[in-house]
């Protein structure tokens, strides 16, 4: 089975639904392959980080910070519960386009979904700047990309063109929010669903063979 999942590093629903779904495929007899596909939440965002994951949904959602935090302890405790670590009060907001640029390479190199999760740990968990250089090298030479390969797609525009139609693709098919989920180009799900939903779906594509 292929499952094309359209994400950002950022996004805390894409995470929780990305963990609901391995969950789900626990209990799947068939073979898997997963396909990452890039999507942008704020392709506006700064690759300098300029302010705190709580100062800028207190601006761009016009709510409060008592809002916003309590919004935020509240995503963290449902994590928690799947066993994922959300430590929100120290996460910055920078641009993700690089990342998703550098994690077109690492699909090439088989370590797609090794970037993926560890990008996101070093968002949610280590309250990385995911948009750095020094961050990228860091994880992708811990996963085994050359630093020197991730040198060069910084200082090119390499992958860009792969980003954008992939973000295209997700606008032609109506996305406009991640976690987005397609299942063998059948069926196709969004938004952070409880893994009783990918379970079901599972089953369905079963009864369509």
């Amino acid at each position: 089975m292929r499952i094309d999942i359209w994400s950002d590093y950022v996004c805390p629903f894409c995470t929780i639904g990305e963990r609901h779904l391995a969950m789900a495929l626990e209990d799947y007899d068939g073979d898997v392959e997963i396909f990452w596909r890039s999507f942008q939440l704020d392709p506006t965002a700064p690759k300098e980080p300029t302010e705190t994951g709580v100062d800028y949904l207190v601006k761009s959602k016009s709510m409060s910070r008592e809002q916003v935090e309590q919004m935020l302890s509240g995503l963290a405790q449902r994590a928690e519960m799947i066993g994922l670590d959300f430590n929100w009060r120290d996460q910055v907001i920078a641009n993700t386009f690089d990342a998703h640029r550098v994690g077109h390479a690492a699909r090439a190199q088989g370590v797609g979904n090794e970037w993926d999760q560890a990008l996101k740990h070093a968002y949610f968990t280590d309250g990385k700047n995911v948009a750095s250089a020094e961050t990228m090298k860091e994880i992708g030479t811990a996963i085994g990309l050359e630093a020197s390969l991730i040198d060069d797609i910084l200082a090119s525009d390499q992958y860009a063109d792969s980003v954008n139609e992939e973000i295209q693709a997700a606008r032609q098919m109506g996305v406009n929010g991640v976690p987005f989920f397609v299942f063998d180009g059948k069926l196709a799900v969004s938004g952070a669903q409880p893994p009783a939903v990918f379970k079901d779906m599972l089953k369905e594509l079963e009864n369509m063979d």
